[in-house]
C-alpha cells in the first residue's frame, strides 16, 4: 500500500492506494517516493524512502499498571534503549497522588519486560515538585545516556536533562532552557551535523537546538515545523523518539494531535546538511488510535510514541496508549 506524502508546505504529493479502507490499516505503510523542487532555479532532488507498515503487537498491552506504589495509576510514554543484547526501557510511571516519576525496566526479547521495584528519576527540586518528572527520551553517546525529561510543577513544564552511566545512577543538570518558560519532548540526535549536537523540541510548534557538549543548548527563534489545519497535526507538532540519521537525511518520528486531541504519530525528514529544512512529511500517520486500550484510559484516543531501537532487521516503535498503558508496533524491514 502506498502511503501518502507532503511536501514542506503540507501539499499532497501521493494518494493512499484505492480501495483500502482507512481502518483496515495496521499502522500506515509509508513507501515514499518523493521529487522535491528546491528553489525556482534549483535541480529536483529525489528522495527515497520505506518505513512502515507497523504492525501493532499482540500482547498489547506490554505493561500496565499494578494498582500500587509509584506506578499504580499508570505507566505509559517509554523512552527504550537497546544495551548488550538487552533491551532497557524508561518509563513514565503516575501513583495514586497523581505524581509523575521514570522507573526502569528490562527485558531479553523486547516485548517481555521485569521492572525495578523503584523509580531512577523522581522529583528532587523544586521545578520538579507537584507533577514530578515525565515523558522520558534517551540516547548513548560515548560511554554515557542521555535523558531529556518534562519536569512539572504544576504551572509550567520545562525541558531538564540528566546523565548516567549506568541508566540507574542520574546526574541532573537542571533546566535545558530556564529562560524559555513551557518546553517539553527534546530529542537528541545522537550524532553531531557539521560539529554540533542537534535537539528537536517543543509541544505545539517544534523548534531545534544545538549544542557542543550535549549540556547546554542554543535554540533557534523560528520553529522548523508546525501545525498543519485539515491534517491530523493540525493542532499541534511534538518530537517523539531520538532521530535517526538516514542516507536520505535525519528522520524524525513524531507525535501529532487534531483539533480533537487525537493523537497520532507521523514522521518528517530533515535536510542532513541543514537540520532546519524539510524535506518531505507524512500526510497521513504510521500509528493511529485503533484498539480499546489507545481509545479508553486517562486520556482518550492517544498513541504517543517516545521509544525507537533497530536491531537486525526489525523496528521496535514503543508508544503510550490513552496516557495508561504501553505498547509495541513493529516492523520488518
Amino acid at each position: 500500500m502506498l502511503g501518502p506524502l507532503s511536501d514542506y508546505k503540507g501539499n499532497s504529493i501521493l494518494s493512499s492506494a484505492a480501495g483500502f479502507e482507512a481502518k483496515a490499516r495496521i499502522g500506515l505503510a509509508a513507501i515514499l517516493i518523493l521529487g522535491i523542487l528546491i528553489g525556482a532555479c534549483a535541480p529536483k532532488a529525489q528522495v527515497s524512502l520505506t518505513l512502515g507498515p507497523f504492525v501493532k503487537h499482540g500482547e498489547n498491552p506490554i505493561l500496565t499498571p499494578p494498582g500500587r506504589g509509584f506506578e499504580a495509576v499508570a505507566v505509559f510514554n517509554p523512552a527504550v534503549i537497546h544495551e548488550n543484547g538487552r533491551f532497557y526501557m524508561l518509563y513514565r510511571a503516575e501513583d495514586w497522588e497523581g505524581v509523575s516519576t521514570i522507573g526502569l525496566a528490562e527485558s531479553e526479547d523486547g516485548v517481555h519486560f521485569t521492572r525495578r521495584p523503584e523509580p531512577v528519576v523522581f522529583p528532587e527540586h523544586d521545578y520538579e515538585q507537584g507533577g514530578g518528572c515525565e515523558d522520558p527520551r534517551v540516547v548513548k553517546v560515548g560511554d554515557t545516556y542521555y535523558l531529556t525529561y518534562t519536569a512539572y510543577d504544576l504551572k509550567t513544564a520545562r525541558l531538564a536533562l540528566a546523565t548516567s552511566q549506568d541508566l540507574v545512577h542520574w546526574q541532573k543538570h537542571g533546566l535545558v532552557f530556564p529562560e524559555r518558560g513551557w518546553t517539553k519532548s527534546g530529542a537528541i540526535l545522537s550524532e553531531k551535523v557539521k560539529g554540533k549536537y542537534v535537539m528537536y523540541f517543543g509541544d505545539l510548534d517544534m523548534w531545534i537546538a544545538y549544542s557542543d557538549d550535549l549540556i547546554h543548548w542554543t535554540a533557534r527563534e523560528e520553529p522548523v515545523l508546525r501545525p498543519r489545519k485539515g491534517y491530523f497535526d493540525s493542532k499541534l507538532v511534538e518530537p517523539g523518539p531520538p532521530p535517526i540519521l538516514t542516507e536520505e537525511g535525519i528522520l524524525l518520528i513524531y507525535n501529532g494531535a487534531n483539533e480533537k486531541l487525537r493523537y497520532s504519530v507521523g514522521w518528517v525528514l530533515f535536510d542532513k546538511d541543514d537540520p532546519t529544512r524539510v524535506l518531505a512529511r507524512a500526510v497521513e500517520p504510521i500509528l493511529e488510535p485503533e484498539t480499546s486500550w489507545e481509545k479508553f484510559g486517562q486520556v482518550p484516543n492517544v498513541t504517543f510514541a517516545e521509544g525507537l531501537v533497530t536491531k537486525d532487521d526489525t523496528w521496535y516503535l514503543y508508544y503510550g496508549a490513552a496516557d495508561m498503558w504501553i505498547c509495541l508496533a513493529t516492523w520488518r524491514r
